[in-house]
């Protein structure tokens, strides 16, 4: 009954703005194809699409899974239930950057191979796992080998592969089915690109997808802190026997898409140890736009009705959105101009306001693009991942 109140201003609020999604959160057709993001050094113009995303083609990785696209639903009468245990003077509290950036991470874990998963001639990929407030999380590892092309870079630099100056990339996955997920995901030939480069890759099963644990995930605030707690443990164990012996603790990169993109730009605002985040078709960094598409369109009505009964001023403090003043990495955006999943708009906006704030960022959008790109717009988007990985992590 305590959230009643919220409950039908929330309604009040989903249904006019239902109403305007198209024209608010989305440009119009024509604008679509011709909106600029500040700073784009090239736009394409590739074949014609059909509305749905299509699986980019996939050379020596696994089938990529293509994210779901669901239909809005008219909002449901039913007063939702909140199953959160914080203190109850506050219980929103926890979810809020103010507590992510204070609280304490790692808490002497160790991120250990439970098996080795695949091995060609540029990387070997292991099964992992790590402890996370509680939790264990499961992801796999692409540790480049010493004797090929990987050792690398684009720029014809020679890398000495020696303990602890390996830059070391965190890729995070977007939202998928978890009844369906598998660690070797659709995000895998990406982190696969990464390897072949010399990068030392982590990509893990965020939680709630199989095998990692469940646990709550509120505000997807609990997969945020399952990547602070791995960028600690990495740091405590980077140069050390292990693993991670080859990683840079000072080199430290985040890629995520879409569902992974907003939990990394939740992470940049909160972890001083990230140099390097890329944001691909990336959800906004304000949680009242998530949560209304989340809920009208992704999920029929079925996710993130309890988010959106949270007070105002509490979702505020929760989106990484006002918070962008605290961004100390490098920050690189992407984003296809035909994307119906995730608006454009939203990375417009998240550009904007970093270059407001005189952070480093470049902004990418591409032509013709869905929410995965394919064809000469992914290899360029590849292309340019490479690049500034490359250009941030190994510089001197």
């Amino acid at each position: 009954m305590r959230y009643t109140w919220a409950l039908a201003l929330i309604i009040i609020t989903l249904i006019t703005s239902a109403c305007a999604i198209p024209g608010s959160e989305f440009p119009p057709e024509k604008e679509t194809a011709s909106t600029q993001v500040p700073g784009v050094a090239e736009t394409f113009t590739g074949q014609a699409i059909s509305t749905d995303t299509p699986s980019p083609p996939v050379t020596s990785s696994p089938t990529a899974t293509p994210i779901a696209t669901e239909t809005s639903t008219p909002l449901p009468s039913a007063t939702p239930t909140i199953s959160l245990t914080p203190d109850p003077a506050d219980p929103y509290e926890l979810y809020t950057i103010e507590h992510l950036a204070n609280r304490a991470y790692g808490g002497g874990g160790k991120l250990k191979i439970e098996e080795t998963l695949a091995e060609n001639s540029y990387f070997t990929r292991y099964l992992f796992t790590y402890p996370s407030d509680g939790l264990t999380i499961y992801g796999f590892l692409n540790t480049p080998k010493e004797d090929g092309s990987s050792s690398r870079s684009p720029a014809g630099n020679t890398q000495e592969m020696s303990i602890g100056n390996m830059p070391l990339v965190i890729v995070l996955h977007g939202y998928i089915d978890p009844l369906i997920y598998d660690t070797i995901d659709y995000t895998t030939r990406y982190a696969d690109a990464l390897a072949r480069k010399g990068f030392l890759v982590l990509h893990p099963n965020l939680r709630n997808y199989p095998p990692s644990d469940e646990g709550d995930n509120f505000f997807r605030v609990g997969m945020a802190i399952d990547v602070l707690n791995l960028i600690s443990l990495v740091r405590e164990q980077a140069g050390k026997p292990g693993p991670l012996e080859l990683a840079d603790p000072d080199a430290i990169g985040l890629w995520g898409h879409s569902m992974g993109g907003g939990v990394s730009t939740r992470v940049m605002t909160v972890s001083p140890d990230v140099r390097a985040v890329l944001l691909y078709g990336s959800m906004s960094g304000d949680e009242q736009k998530n949560f209304e598409r989340i809920f009208s369109y992704f999920s029929n009505g079925e996710r993130g009705l309890e988010e959106l009964a949270v007070p105002p001023e509490s979702i505020q403090q929760i989106s990484p959105v006002n918070y962008l003043d605290r961004v100390q990495a490098a920050v690189s955006i992407h984003h296809g101009k035909a994307d119906v999943d995730v608006p454009l708009a939203w990375s417009l906006e998240t550009c904007r306001r970093l270059r407001d704030l005189d952070v480093q960022v470049e902004c990418y959008a591409y032509e013709n693009q869905p929410h995965t790109f394919y064809g000469d717009s992914d290899a360029l988007f590849m292309s340019r991942m490479i690049e500034f990985f490359d250009r941030v992590l190994r510089e001197d």
